[in-house]
């Protein structure tokens, strides 16, 4: 980042960081992707709170930003082992926070499965979550009873730039890798799994290139909302699965099972717009596939009279070239701040909550300030 453009960030943050910073700061833990421009934003998350901890999200970890985020907060090692169980969640709470009033800043509702064990027998006091993204979201709003508030920020309308880009993005990276191939998006249809904001992102930029969009979405909402932009829609999964050439899956769930990948057609590249763990299977592939190379983040799955594709190891694919969606990522960054302030001004019940809509309006006002120019 020139330094220009980090002054102009920082400057930014700590406008925010003015309006949001509580009388009494919580502590923080912070999953976040760790991209070039993120040490600006971990700067401001320890503006308006403690910060005990960074917890990277894996497979989007750029070295250099680690390096700066590192010279004044601990990185530690994230992974869904270490917050399925509730032993090790707690110790490692206690360890960076024991006492202490915490609010946990998640990405992908990591917290989500030992969060009652933290709110019970953590020796501080919880405040709450703020979780960015819509599987997330998910993981938290199907609990039967959540014990402590949860602020999301996925279904914001300041989300809404960013993710139209993420799909941008992916659609450019999924391109290039086939390019690298020798291939190319015409010629093969692709079926676009999940049409939510990603997953319509992606559909409309493969149109636009005239590439033949098929859409699946569990949602009879969404499907109709597809048919009406003019987008063919699957009737059969199974049918649409077999018939792809590529397969984007962007549902913030589970897109492909274990049982799916055989029905691949041959040569059908299959891409992820989030981790594998959440949107793919490969587990459940059935034995006597074998996995080999087939060019840079590439990989080809092949057994006896069938093989496929997979871009990124299962991975997001626009990682690849740094998933880079400009300073529309700082409103969201933005609101995760103002979402923590919520949590520790207290007061609030255990349930789903969204940021304010004066606080989003607040937001914007001074992100156009900066970035309007």
């Amino acid at each position: 980042m020139e330094t220009t453009d980090r002054a102009r960030l920082d400057a930014y943050f700590g406008k925010v960081a003015d309006r949001f910073t509580p009388t009494e700061r919580p502590s923080s833990l912070l999953i976040t992707h760790v991209l070039p421009e993120r040490p600006a934003f971990v700067g401001a998350v320890g503006t308006v709170s403690r910060l005990r901890a960074v917890l990277p999200k894996p497979k989007s970890i750029h070295a250099s930003a680690r390096r700066e985020i590192e010279r004044t907060v601990a990185c530690d090692v994230l992974s869904r082992d270490t917050f399925s169980d509730p032993d090790t969640a707690v110790t490692y709470l206690e360890t960076r926070a024991a006492g202490e009033r915490v609010v946990l800043l998640d990405v992908g509702g990591y917290f989500a499965p030992c969060l009652e064990a933290l709110c019970e027998r953590f020796s501080g006091t919880v405040l709450g979550v703020v979780e960015d993204t819509e599987n997330g979201h998910k993981r938290y709003a199907e609990r039967d009873k959540l014990p402590c508030p949860v602020v999301s920020v996925a279904r914001s309308p300041l989300k809404d730039p960013e993710d139209f880009l993420v799909g941008q993005s992916v659609v450019f990276s999924a391109e290039a890798l086939l390019r690298q191939r020798g291939d190319i998006l015409h010629g093969r249809p692709a079926l676009v799994l999940g049409f939510g904001k990603l997953g319509s992102s992606i559909a409309r930029l493969l149109h636009v290139k005239g590439v033949r969009v098929i859409v699946y979405d569990i949602d009879p909402v969404r499907r109709a909302q597809a048919m009406s932009r003019g987008f063919e829609v699957a009737r059969n999964r199974d049918q649409a699965i077999a018939t792809a050439g590529l397969v984007l899956c962007a549902t913030g769930a589970l897109s492909l099972r274990g049982e799916d990948f055989p029905q691949l057609k041959n040569g059908a590249y299959v891409a992820s717009v989030t981790s594998s763990e959440d949107e793919l299977e490969l587990r459940g592939l059935p034995s006597g596939y074998i996995r080999d190379s087939a060019g840079t983040h590439v990989s080809r799955y092949s057994t006896t009279g069938h093989y496929f594709y997979l871009l990124n190891g299962g991975e997001a694919v626009n990682f690849i070239h740094g998933a880079s969606v400009g300073p529309f990522i700082f409103l969201v960054q933005a609101e995760i701040l103002a979402g923590a302030a919520l949590l520790a001004r207290g007061g609030l019940d255990p349930a789903m909550y969204e940021v304010p809509t004066a606080d989003r309006e607040a937001i914007a006002a001074t992100w156009l300030h900066y970035y309007n120019r």
